[in-house]
């Protein structure tokens, strides 16, 4: 059932709720949880479908606001609030109402959005696209327990996650540190069969994918070991590879679908890891809305203290020629220490 509703109120909108759960038959409210959406109309439609198929596990009110850009002065002085209510098969196992915001009072979302959240229940705001640079000093950020953002959804993402780091506050995540909880999980199982101690690893991915970088991350703050990012063809995060005392452990997806699981020692094995929708992603996150500390810890280890993949050893013999003069290279003076590591000899440069 749908109800259209223009130049309406808040007040008008919790009316028409109502009168829409008595027509279908189901006055009781059973909702959990209020999802505020905020995105624009091009990106409306998927953000909503995705919501409504995670309400199946999370009977939830779905809030979309949509803020409008006004063509004409006098459009931006002037307010206005259309809205869509859905119940019923419409909307899932839920209630949804689509906010469209004109004019002045899209300055003010949060005011129209507060007398509709569900009483006595959490909120939770998702931006798809367009996220604030600080998402719990947003006006409507400030109303929720749990943030929800999507660094892959943005120019540069690696540059956003450093800026994400800066601005974290509890309750904070990115649907990015989702995607990879399938990845962390088996690679902690991985490392649970085998008696061994990491000694490095290696991180490939296609570029500009934000999940590659902060799997690297979380892998260097938990194991203390230097992490290496390499790029691939994709699609998305495609290998890791970790250097351990007793052989390799490798966990290989070449085609976003099924990976391989290899150990030194045992037989390898095959490993269901497809790429999940967007609707999946949404659903894990509403599971838990307590602050998620191993993301924070993760995200704050920096992206620039990630090993630089272009950085190869300095120390190879037939990369640089012997002095004319037949000299050695360690007895040539050298204007600072860096200088003198790159022109040092292998042994050397190992033992530092």
């Amino acid at each position: 059932m749908k109800i259209d509703l223009t130049d309406t109120t808040s007040s008008k909108i919790n009316k028409a709720l109502v009168e829409g759960r008595r027509a279908i038959g189901t006055p009781a409210v059973g909702m959990v949880l209020t999802l505020v959406i905020v995105t624009d109309e091009e990106n409306a439609y998927d953000a909503l479908r995705a919501a409504n198929e995670a309400s199946r596990e999370h009977p939830s009110r779905t809030l979309v606001v949509i803020k409008r850009v006004s063509r004409t002065p006098r459009d931006r002085t002037t307010s206005r609030l259309d809205a869509e209510v859905r119940v019923g098969a419409d909307a899932g196992t839920g209630e949804t109402v689509v906010l469209r915001l004109y004019g002045e009072v899209v300055h003010h979302a949060q005011s129209v959005v507060l007398p509709l959240l569900l009483p006595d229940a959490p909120t939770v705001v998702w931006w798809p696209v367009d996220a604030p640079l600080d998402p719990a000093k947003d006006p409507l950020g400030a109303l929720a327990q749990r943030r929800v953002t999507d660094t892959y959804a943005t120019e540069q993402p690696v540059q956003e996650l450093e800026a994400r780091a800066a601005a974290y506050s509890p309750g904070d995540t990115d649907l990015s540190w989702t995607r990879i909880t399938p990845w962390r999980s088996m690679l902690a199982a991985a490392l649970d069969q085998v008696s061994c101690e990491v000694t490095s690893v290696q991180v490939e991915g296609e570029e500009f994918n934000p999940s590659c970088e902060l799997l690297a991350m979380w892998l260097a703050d938990r194991l203390d070991v230097p992490v290496r990012r390499t790029q691939s063809s994709g699609p998305g995060l495609t290998s890791v590879r970790m250097e351990s005392s007793s052989g390799p452990i490798v966990l290989d997806r070449a085609d976003g679908t099924l990976a391989t699981l290899s150990i030194q020692g045992q037989p390898d094995r095959a490993v269901a890891l497809k790429r999940r929708e967007t609707s999946e992603l949404i659903a894990e996150e509403l599971r838990r809305l307590d602050p998620d500390d191993t993301y924070a810890a993760a995200l704050r280890y920096g992206v620039h203290r990630l090993a630089d993949p272009a950085d190869e050893p300095a120390d190879k013999p037939a990369d640089k020629p012997a002095p004319a003069d037949g000299e050695p290279v360690r007895k040539k003076a050298a204007p600072s220490g860096r200088a003198a590591a790159k022109k040092a000899p292998a042994k050397k440069a190992a033992a530092k």
